[in-house]
């Protein structure tokens, strides 16, 4: 990711509509620590291009604080233009590589039981990632926070 791409990087996360503005926010402030934290650690941030090297998608993720080769993918979100495209799944497969790469044996991801996100869980669920734990209302009422995982051995 390039300081180029944030202006595209804020546009594909808003235009999904999967978003409050309070999760944009926080998208776009782990972008910006990315781009201008050199020395930072905990968060990777990668772009897929499309063949006019615009940003079409993303992905963030990082190490697991305090743990030996947990990682956890914090974000991933493709431009709802370029949707259905096998460009998540790229995505994905990046991060699976790169967290094998560093020695990572576990990578987590958590999402919200709203209706709009079935389409989110299944892409994980046909991706090999099995749900570990829901928490009941974590989001707010009738918000369940659900945690998938795939162990890499």
């Amino acid at each position: 990711m390039k300081k180029t791409d944030r202006p595209s990087i804020l546009d594909m996360v808003r235009q999904t509509k999967m978003f409050t503005s309070a999760e944009v926010d926080v998208a776009m402030e782990l972008v910006d620590v990315y781009l201008n934290e050199k020395k930072q650690r905990d968060y990777i941030l990668a772009v897929a291009e499309n063949d006019q090297k615009e940003a079409v998608g993303y992905v963030c993720y990082g190490p697991t604080p305090a743990t030996e080769g947990t990682f956890d993918l914090y974000w991933i979100v493709v431009s709802p233009k370029h949707q259905n495209k096998g460009i998540g799944k790229e995505l994905l497969k990046y991060v699976e590589n790169a967290v094998l790469s560093e020695g990572g044996r576990l990578l987590i991801i958590e999402t919200s039981s709203q209706e709009k996100y079935v389409p989110t869980r299944n892409f994980y669920l046909n991706n090999q990632y099995k749900v570990a734990a829901q928490i009941k209302d974590f989001y707010k009422a009738g918000d369940d926070r659900i945690i998938y995982v795939k162990y890499h051995y």
